[in-house]
């Protein structure tokens, strides 16, 4: 059963904008097939949260016409700080408009891709249609994937040939400084056989109040033998509403490792999945989070063994204060026939208020014998002795909170494969939690 939403934006205003952008063939016809199935599908349902009353459909404006920067000097400072000014390698997109594009000349020349998803379709179109929502996120899983296949009106396209070592991270950075700027993001990063690269990615709002909608999507495919590891962190302002799943495919030998600080102001809804498809792939995902206000967040996590001896691997600790609430769902499944497979978890919560909510859900699904697995789980309060230990010597407590709190989340932030981002998330949980 489906409840009928009334869309802002009908055929006529899709079919425009796909021209608009000059789009392929295939791709239009893409966008019109997701928006008739978007009537049709359910919404998603989140263990344990409530999103029937939330904002995911109604807006006014689809794009916002954003200027670009000649150099990396006119960033905000905001933004100038998340970005390595030598780096060659970057993307800059403000609101919806590419606004700074990068790729060093080595990487062209070893045939890396990488550039704004609508010049992707245009000049690499073939490639793109073989990697589109068909191998990691189909756009008729739910009403909300169909509604982002419809709308899509961001995101960069990211390409590694074969057996081709990207050594320096490729960075993009989408910037919200437009309150009506409302994002359908897609990201596509694919290393082909035998390669390996690093992608880190930030979305930042520099306004302070929003009611903007995010339903943002990312597939990374990691093909034979090939690495990738992914690391973002969000921050998205107060008031919006996001969607965002990050799920990865991972062939035979391959590795995907998923570095997340999810740190936004408004009410989230985040799934992050890996699929080990091939034998002996790898997936491992650590993830922070800090909740704070009224901000209600559900994060599920997850990774499905399907080839043989795979390894996949949880890693969640989450900070909740004020009136905020927090989920973890985190779900390892081994799938029949993925003998010698192995698949383990920890979720844990730590509560600052007596109005926060935690939970951390641990849920392993196991279709095969010869396997292993484990899980572990925990939501508590801040240690009052802890507290009284460090107040004992002097520490004012809302001093001594922030060092209970950066010791809680250290064992999982110290454990992120990219520098830059445990840097990044070391300074966002710094101002989350002194203010």
């Amino acid at each position: 059963m489906t409840t009928e939403t009334k869309l802002p934006f009908d055929k006529g205003f899709v079919s425009s904008f796909s021209k608009e952008m000059n789009e392929p063939a295939w791709l239009a016809e893409f966008r019109l097939k997701a928006l008739e199935q978007f009537e049709e599908l359910p919404m998603p349902r989140p263990d344990k949260t409530k999103i029937d009353k939330w904002n995911f459909t109604q807006f006014q404006q689809h794009t916002v016409k954003s200027s670009g920067f000649a150099s990396l000097e006119e960033l905000p400072e905001a933004v100038k700080s998340l970005v390595d000014l030598d780096n060659q390698n970057l993307y800059v997109q403000r609101n919806q408009s590419t606004a700074y594009l990068s790729l060093s000349e080595t990487l062209k020349n070893q045939g890396v891709i990488f550039t704004d998803i609508f010049t992707a379709a245009r000049e690499h179109g073939e490639l793109l249609k073989k990697y589109y929502m068909t191998q990691a996120i189909n756009a008729d899983e739910h009403r909300l994937t169909a509604l982002h296949a419809a709308l899509v009106n961001g995101g960069v396209f990211l390409y590694v040939p074969k057996n081709v070592e990207v050594s320096e991270p490729i960075q993009t950075v989408f910037v919200h400084d437009h309150e009506d700027a409302n994002l359908f993001n897609h990201v596509i990063v694919v290393a082909d056989d035998n390669s390996s690269v690093t992608y880190v990615e930030n979305y930042i709002s520099t306004v302070e109040n929003s009611n903007s909608l995010m339903n943002i999507l990312t597939e990374v495919v990691a093909n034979t033998n090939a690495r990738v590891q992914y690391g973002a962190v969000d921050h998205l302002a107060k008031g919006v509403t996001t969607y965002v799943n990050r799920r990865g495919v991972a062939g035979r030998d391959s590795r995907i490792d998923w570095a997340l600080g999810l740190m936004n102001e408004g009410n989230t809804i985040s799934e992050n999945t890996t699929n080990l498809l091939g034998d002996g792939s790898t997936g491992d995902t650590k993830t922070v989070v800090v909740g704070r206000g009224e901000q209600t967040q559900n994060f599920t996590t997850k990774v499905v063994h399907f080839g043989k001896h795979t390894q996949g691997n949880i890693l969640n600790h989450g900070v909740v204060k004020d009136n905020s609430t927090l989920i973890f769902n985190g779900i390892g499944k081994i799938e029949h026939g993925a003998s010698k497979s192995d698949a383990e978890q920890t979720s844990r919560v730590l509560m600052l208020s007596e109005k926060a909510r935690g939970d951390a859900n641990p849920i392993l699904l196991i279709d095969e014998d010869d396997v292993m697995a484990g899980h572990a789980a925990s939501v508590g309060r801040v240690d009052p002795v802890q507290l009284y230990y460090l107040m004992s010597r002097g520490i004012p407590k809302r001093e001594a909170e922030r060092l209970v709190i950066h010791g809680f989340l250290a064992p999982v932030v110290k454990q992120l494969p990219i520098e830059k981002v445990k840097e990044q998330l070391t300074e966002v949980i710094e101002r989350k939690v002194r203010s």
